[in-house]
C-alpha cells in the first residue's frame, strides 16, 4: 500500500478515457444517422439532385420545344392559307370585274373566299369599309374587327376579347388602281385552346415523369450507397480490441465498393497485427524492467536503513532515487494490468459480496494511511453485488486516495452507498478543487493528467485508466461530476445481485 495516495492523477486520467469513448460512439452514431435525413453534402443528394436537374433540363426543354413546334405548325398551317386568299383576291375580282360591275365584283369574292370562321372587309384610303364578308353582319364581331386598323402584312395571332384571331391586311389593288385594303381574319380559338390543353397536358406529364425519374433515381442511388453506409457503421463500431475481428462482407456491392472493402479488411488486418504487436511489447518490457527496478528499490531502501554513516546529502539523494524506482515500478504495474486488459488476459473471480460491509473494510484500510476524517452513508439493508473483491478494493482504494490528494486537509472525505433502480451505487465524494468542466471529458484517458504541476509527485496518468477498466470487467460502470471550488463526485454502479 506504499504506492497508495499516488494514484489520484492516474484515477483522474482514467475517467475521461470512458466518457469520450462514450462520445465518440455518440458522434459516429449520429453521423450514420446523418446519412438518412437530407443532408446537401451527401453523396445521396448530391446524385439525386443532379440527375434530377438533367432531366429538368433535358425534359423540360424538350417539351418545350415540342409546344413551340406544335404551335408553329397550327398558326403556319392557318397562315398560308391566309396568305393564299391574299394572294388570289385581286385575281378573283378582276375576274368577276369582267360580269359584273367593280362593287358587285369585290363583295362575290369575299363571300366567296369567306367561311371556316374567315371573314375578309375592305377599307378605302379614307377607312371606310367598302365591303365584307356576312359573318361582320353580326354586331358582336363587327364591334371586335372592323375598328382595327394597324394590321400588319404578315399574319400573326391576336387575342381579342378571349378570342384568337388570325389576322393579315394587304393592300387590294386593280389595275394599277389602289381600292385600299383588304383585311383578313380567321378565328382559331378552338385549335389555340386545343393546343393549350395539349401543352398543359404535356407539362403535367413532363414533371409527372421527372418526379417519378427523380424518386427511381434516388432509390437506386440509396440502394447503390448501402455498401458505403455499411461501412460507415463497421468503422463507427470498431474499437482497438476489435480490430481483428472487424471485417466488411459486400455480397452485391458494385465493383468499385468491393475493392474498397477488400482494401479495407487489408488495412485492418494490417492495423490489427501491429496493435497487438505494441500490446506484446509492451507487456514484455514491463516485465522485464519490473523485476530489476523491484530488486534496485528494495537495495536502496535496505542502504536507507543500515545507512547511519551517510551524510544528509547521500541520504536525500537515495531517498530520492528509491521513490523514483517505487514510481517506475508502480508505472510498470500499471501497464501490465492495461496490457492484460487489453489483450484478454485480465480475469475477475466474481463473487456475491455484501457492499455494505466491503466498503468499511476499505474505509479502515483508507484510514491507516491518512489522518483524514471519511464518513460513510449506507442504507441499512444489505446490497448485495456480484464482483472480485481484491478488484473492487483497488478500484476504491484509488478513488479515495484522488479524494484526499485534491482536497484539503480538514475537510473530510464521504462515501455513499445508495440503491437506485437495480443498480447500487457507491459515490466517493471530495470539497477539493474541483475538475474543470472540459478536462471532465478527458479524464479517463491513459497517461492524461489533470494538474501538470504534480506529475512528478507520483501520478502515472494511468490510475482511472485502470480503474474505468476493473470496474467495467465487472459489469459496472463509473461517471464524474464536479464543479470549480465545490468538489468532486465519483459514482460507481453496480447491478444488483440476484437473491
Amino acid at each position: 500500500m506504499k504506492h497508495l495516495w499516488r494514484n489520484f492523477d492516474e484515477v483522474q486520467a482514467g475517467s475521461v478515457f470512458s466518457r469520450r469513448s462514450t462520445l465518440d460512439r455518440v458522434e459516429a452514431g449520429s453521423a450514420v444517422r446523418r446519412g438518412s435525413i437530407f443532408d446537401p453534402s451527401s453523396l445521396k443528394v448530391r446524385l439525386t439532385l443532379g440527375i434530377a436537374l438533367v432531366a429538368i433540363l433535358s425534359l423540360g426543354g424538350l417539351a418545350t420545344w415540342i409546344s413551340m413546334r406544335m404551335q408553329q405548325i397550327l398558326v403556319a398551317t392557318h397562315k398560308e392559307n391566309i396568305k393564299y386568299i391574299a394572294d388570289r383576291f385581286s385575281d378573283d375580282v378582276a375576274i368577276y370585274n369582267e360580269m359584273v360591275s367593280l362593287e358587285e365584283g369585290v363583295q362575290k369574292a369575299i363571300d366567296n373566299l369567306s367561311g371556316n370562321n374567315k371573314v375578309l372587309w375592305i377599307k378605302n384610303n379614307s377607312g371606310q369599309v367598302r365591303a365584307k364578308s356576312l359573318a361582320l353582319e353580326n354586331r358582336a364581331i363587327a364591334e371586335i374587327l372592323l375598328p382595327l386598323n394597324n394590321v400588319p402584312l404578315i399574319p400573326h395571332v391576336q387575342d381579342l376579347q378571349g378570342r384568337y384571331w388570325l389576322l393579315c391586311a394587304s393592300p387590294l389593288e386593280l389595275k394599277d388602281t389602289n381600292l385600299g385594303k383588304l383585311y383578313i381574319a380567321q378565328d382559331i380559338t378552338e385549335d389555340q385552346v386545343m393546343l393549350l390543353r395539349l401543352i398543359r397536358s404535356l407539362s403535367i406529364a413532363t414533371i409527372i415523369a421527372i418526379s417519378v425519374m427523380t424518386i427511381v433515381i434516388a432509390v437506386c442511388i440509396d440502394r447503390s450507397i448501402q455498401p458505403l453506409k455499411r461501412i460507415s457503421q463497421v468503422t463507427s463500431n470498431i474499437s482497438a480490441e476489435k480490430l481483428g475481428e472487424a471485417r466488411l462482407h459486400l455480397d452485391n456491392a458494385p465493383t468499385e465498393v468491393k475493392e474498397l472493402a477488400e482494401a479495407f479488411d487489408q488495412m485492418l488486418v494490417r492495423l490489427s497485427e501491429s496493435w497487438e504487436h505494441q500490446r506484446q511489447l509492451l507487456s514484455n518490457v514491463s516485465h522485464e524492467l519490473r523485476t530489476p527496478l523491484t530488486i534496485i528499490s528494495g537495495y536502496l531502501q535496505s542502504t536507507l536503513r543500515r545507512g547511519n554513516n551517510l551524510t544528509e546529502i547521500q541520504q536525500e539523494a537515495l531517498t530520492t532515487a528509491a521513490s523514483e524506482a517505487d514510481r517506475t515500478v508502480q508505472l510498470l504495474r500499471d501497464l501490465l494490468d492495461l496490457a492484460r486488459a487489453d489483450s484478454g488476459g485480465m480475469h475477475f473471480h466474481l463473487e456475491a459480496i455484501v457492499l455494505n460491509d466491503v466498503v468499511k473494510e476499505i474505509i479502515e484500510m483508507a484510514k491507516q494511511y491518512s489522518d483524514r476524517i471519511i464518513c460513510l452513508e449506507s442504507p441499512t439493508n444489505p446490497l448485495v453485488i456480484e464482483a472480485d473483491v481484491n478488484r473492487f478494493k483497488q478500484v476504491m482504494l484509488n478513488l479515495i486516495d484522488n479524494a484526499v490528494k485534491y482536497s484539503e486537509a480538514p475537510t473530510p472525505i464521504n462515501l455513499k452507498i445508495k440503491q437506485h433502480q437495480n443498480q447500487a451505487q457507491i459515490q466517493v465524494c471530495d470539497h477539493g478543487i474541483g475538475i474543470p468542466l472540459p478536462q471532465q471529458a478527458r479524464i479517463f484517458e491513459r497517461f492524461y493528467r489533470l494538474d501538470e504541476t504534480r506529475n512528478r509527485a507520483g501520478g502515472t496518468g494511468l490510475g482511472l485508466s485502470i480503474v474505468k477498466t476493473l470496474v467495467e470487467g465487472m459489469s459496472g460502470s463509473i461517471s464524474v461530476r464536479s464543479q470549480l471550488g465545490e468538489g468532486t463526485t465519483f459514482t460507481v454502479c453496480f447491478p444488483l445481485a440476484e437473491r
